[in-house]
């Protein structure tokens, strides 16, 4: 872990660099709380903004490098680029190779449909981290505690709600995590009441 934070220390600004410690350690007390491998999930929530101090030039040429082509919805929002590139920077420059810590990385700002535990923890730790202070945070740490589809419903209507509001293009996977884990849930419910 120590080359990995001297890594992160040498590409993140001071406050990213202490974002990312923040989420490794939310992200191994929800594994721990939820079942899934904590080193993992503190690996995965450390290098989760690996890139997100870079410009949206280098940004780019990470893209154009490994042969990504962005939607046009991808090409009109940057600020989820990082999850995107650093997905690619952990395999590929890192040599990661465990596929959940690489799509935890990649879906941690989108969200997707059906995502895995391990998604779904760094999608949590990311916005419940002890750094994080923005309205409703302790109710969304609590729903955390709770039921961590519960919380991603959570975040995903504020997120919803906060890019509609801006005008600003919402990615295909937020609403189809958001559709998913709705459905989900009036499916158990209805089964329940059978």
């Amino acid at each position: 872990m120590e080359k990995y934070k001297e890594l992160l220390k040498s590409r993140l600004k001071e406050k990213r660099y202490y974002h990312s410690l923040c989420v490794a350690d939310e992200a191994k007390r929800l594994a721990l709380k939820y079942g899934a491998d904590p080193d993992k999930m503190y690996l995965a929530g450390l290098l989760h903004d690996i890139t997100k101090n870079i410009s949206d030039d280098e940004q780019l040429q990470t893209f154009k490098k490994f042969d990504i082509m962005l939607s046009v919805t991808e090409k009109a929002s940057p600020l989820i680029w990082h999850a995107m590139s650093g997905a690619l920077v952990v395999e590929h420059e890192l040599g990661i190779d465990d596929e959940d810590i690489i799509s935890s990385i990649r879906y941690h700002t989108t969200g997707k449909a059906d995502m895995t535990l391990c998604q779904k923890i760094i999608f949590v730790a990311d916005l419940t981290s002890a750094d994080r202070s923005y309205p409703d945070i302790e109710e969304i740490r609590a729903a955390a505690n709770r039921d961590l589809d519960e919380c991603i419903i959570g975040i995903l209507k504020f997120t919803i709600k906060d890019i509609v509001s801006k005008n600003k293009p919402l990615h295909p996977d937020t609403l189809d995590a958001y559709n998913y884990l709705i459905t989900e849930r009036k499916e158990v419910e209805n089964n329940g009441n059978l």
